[in-house]
């Protein structure tokens, strides 16, 4: 089992300590210009690559994209209930519970635990992540934005179309010819370690303040975000890989993308920055746990015919 363990987490240990260092050692790290590539280019080759490849149930894919819904609501209502009792700013809280990293630590952590399926399965809690970030997560954060404008920004988001195609393809069982099938194959394979590099790269970068509550918060991110996950797949009906890939995406630390939002809208950045910090530090040792009990999953769920 240790081994099984060290060849899941230690790509994502190593490449996140390597971003790291190559911050810390003063070397020019593009993080724009690298988010650019990875978000308009990369990370929608990788669904449409993975998405052509892979045979899994549609049915499975929604249920695991559902669950990923229904801890998002809940982590919203959780996070609006505790910061009106403890008095603080919702909008400066709520969302860094609500949107966790299932890109740059929850699409790696899954294809190392269940390979290609466990990627596919993942994909589909990335997918809602990104769609409500862009949508619901912008406009708390933002005073001016309305609905119209996120739709607007969000029609211009490369992925968003990926996602399409990549749902179309999984419910007709199309296969991309085989230049363009080599193609997004090509382009997608940069996506998943530039963004293991990028992780170490922001945590380089964070500062870490008011820690007691960054620390409660985070704990409420990553193993109320666990519970959630667990209760909801369970309820959906999710077994074998389904159910793994459920739990883990429902166990990831704060997206780093919920500090971006925070420093743009000037809404407590500092603080944000410390709960996706305090969070993915709790992360790599919680997630060495849950994928002691999940990895006997793997093999176990129902593909297509």
């Amino acid at each position: 089992m240790f081994a099984e363990l060290a060849a899941i987490m230690a790509p994502l240990f190593i490449g996140t300590a390597i971003g790291y260092g190559w911050v810390r050692s003063g070397a020019d790290y593009p993080s724009e210009f690298v988010s650019r590539a990875v978000m308009n280019i990369a990370t929608p080759c990788l669904i449409v690559s993975v998405m052509a490849r892979v045979e899994v149930e549609p049915s499975i894919m929604g249920g695991v994209a559902l669950a990923a819904a229904v801890v998002i609501l809940s982590m919203g209502v959780i996070g609006y209930l505790l910061t009106r009792w403890l008095k603080l700013p919702p909008v400066h809280y709520i969302p860094s519970l609500m949107f966790p990293n299932n890109g740059n630590l929850g699409l790696p952590l899954c294809l190392f635990a269940f390979g290609d399926t466990g990627l596919a399965l993942a994909l589909a809690a990335f997918m809602v992540m990104t769609l409500s970030t862009f949508t619901v997560g912008i406009m708390m954060v933002s005073r001016a934005e309305g609905l119209g404008a996120r739709l607007k920004a969000l029609g211009r988001q490369p992925v968003l179309y990926a996602m399409v195609l990549a749902v179309a393809l999984l419910l007709t069982d199309t296969t991309l010819p085989l230049w363009l099938a080599n193609t997004v194959d090509l382009m997608g394979g940069f996506a998943i370690p530039l963004m293991i590099l990028t992780l170490g790269v922001s945590l380089a970068r964070l500062k870490l303040v008011a820690w007691r509550l960054s620390l409660a918060f985070s704990t409420l991110r990553v193993l109320g975000g666990l519970a959630l996950a667990y209760l909801a797949a369970r309820l959906i009906g999710l077994e074998g890989e389904a159910l793994g890939v459920a739990v883990l995406q429902g166990a990831m630390p704060v997206a780093i993308f919920n500090y971006l939002l925070a420093l743009r809208y000037d809404r407590a950045p500092q603080e944000v920055a410390a709960m996706v910090l305090m969070s993915t530090l709790l992360a790599f040792v919680v997630l060495p746990i849950v994928l002691v009990f999940v990895l006997p999953l793997a093999g176990t769920t129902l593909v297509a015919p």
